[in-house]
C-alpha cells in the first residue's frame, strides 16, 4: 500500500469517526451544557488513550524540544477547533456545518503549497473545485442558513487547517499517541476549568451511554488524524475530507429521517467522483504534471 493510498484510507476513517462523533455530541448536546459535555468525554477519551498509549510502549517525551512546542502549538488549534465546531453543531444543522467544512481540502492543499512547496497539479485542483460544486448541491445554502454560527463553523475550518499543517511539521520522533493524548488532555482541562462556571447538570442513564460512546469516537478521530497527515502527500489526502459529506448524509438518514433528493445525490455523486478522480491521478501522472 503506498502512502498516499494508505492516507487516503485513514482520511476516511477519520470522517467517518468524527462524523459519528458528531451526531452523538448533537443528541446528547440537548440534555447537558457543552463543556459538561466536552469535560465528561474528554476524561473518558484520555483514560482510553493513557491506556492505549501505555498498552503499545508510546508514552515517552523523547523527542526535539521544537516538537514539544509544534505539539503545544497544534493542542491550542485543536481547543479552538472544538469550541468553534461543536458551537456551531448546536445550532445548526449537522449537514450544513458539514459543508462549511468541505472547504478544509483546498485550504489545506493551498495551504501545503504555500508553506511546503508542494506541487499541485491542474487536474486535481479541477477535482477539488468540482467536489466544491457537489457540495453547494447538497446543500443549496441561502441567506437564511448564513448567521454567527456559520461564522464559528468557518473559524474552525482555519483552525482545522493550521493544526494540520502543524502536524506536518512535527517529526516522526514524536509518537503519534503522545500527540494524541496532549490534544485530548488540553481539552479536557479547559472544559473542566470552563464547565464550573457554566454549571452542571443531572446525567441520565442515556447520555452517560451516549457520551462514552462519543469518547471511542473522538478517540479513534484524534488518532486517525495524527497519523494521516505524517503519511502521503498532503494535496492529495485533503480531497478524502469530502468522504465526511457523504457520512453527514447517510447519518442524517439513518439517525433523523431526512433522505436526500435527486439534486442532493447528484452533488454527492460529484463529491465521490472527484475523489476517486484524484486517486487515479495521483496514481498514474507523470512528474511534469
Amino acid at each position: 500500500m503506498t502512502p498516499n493510498l494508505k492516507g487516503a484510507l485513514l482520511m476516511m476513517g477519520s470522517m467517518a469517526a468524527y462524523t459519528v462523533n458528531d451526531t452523538l455530541v448533537k443528541i446528547v448536546g440537548q440534555q447537558m451544557p457543552l463543556f459538561q459535555l466536552i469535560a465528561l468525554r474528554g476524561v473518558l477519551a484520555s483514560f482510553l488513550i493513557y491506556l492505549l498509549a501505555r498498552h503499545l510502549g508510546a508514552l515517552h517525551l523523547k523527542f526535539p524540544r521544537h516538537d514539544k512546542w509544534l505539539i503545544a502549538l497544534r493542542s491550542l488549534c485543536e481547543l479552538a477547533v472544538t469550541f468553534f465546531f461543536l458551537t456551531a453543531l448546536m445550532h445548526m444543522p449537522l449537514a450544513n456545518v458539514t459543508a462549511v467544512l468541505q472547504a478544509l481540502p483546498l485550504t489545506v492543499t493551498l495551504g501545503a503549497a504555500v508553506f511546503f512547496s508542494e506541487a499541485i497539479g491542474w487536474r486535481r485542483m479541477v477535482a477539488i473545485a468540482l467536489g466544491f460544486a457537489g457540495m453547494l448541491l447538497i446543500v443549496r445554502p441561502g441567506p437564511d442558513g448564513f448567521s454567527i454560527y456559520s461564522l464559528y463553523a468557518l473559524a474552525s475550518v482555519v483552525s482545522i487547517t493550521a493544526r494540520d499543517l502543524i502536524t506536518r511539521r512535527i517529526s516522526v520522533r514524536a509518537p503519534s499517541m503522545v500527540v494524541t493524548l496532549a490534544t485530548s488532555l488540553s481539552i479536557t482541562v479547559v472544559a473542566l476549568i470552563v464547565s464550573v462556571f457554566e454549571g452542571w447538570s443531572p446525567v441520565s442513564t442515556q447520555a452517560g451511554i451516549l457520551v462514552a460512546c462519543s469518547a471511542f469516537f473522538i478517540l479513534i478521530g484524534y488518532m486517525l488524524s495524527v497519523v494521516v497527515m505524517r503519511d502521503g502527500e498532503i494535496g492529495f489526502i485533503a480531497p478524502f475530507r469530502y468522504s465526511g459529506l457523504i457520512w453527514a448524509l447517510l447519518l442524517g438518514w439513518i439517525v433523523f429521517g431526512d433522505w436526500p433528493d435527486s439534486i442532493t445525490m447528484l452533488g454527492a455523486a460529484l463529491v465521490v467522483g472527484s475523489g476517486m478522480f484524484t486517486l487515479f491521478r495521483a496514481r498514474s501522472r507523470q512528474p511534469a504534471e
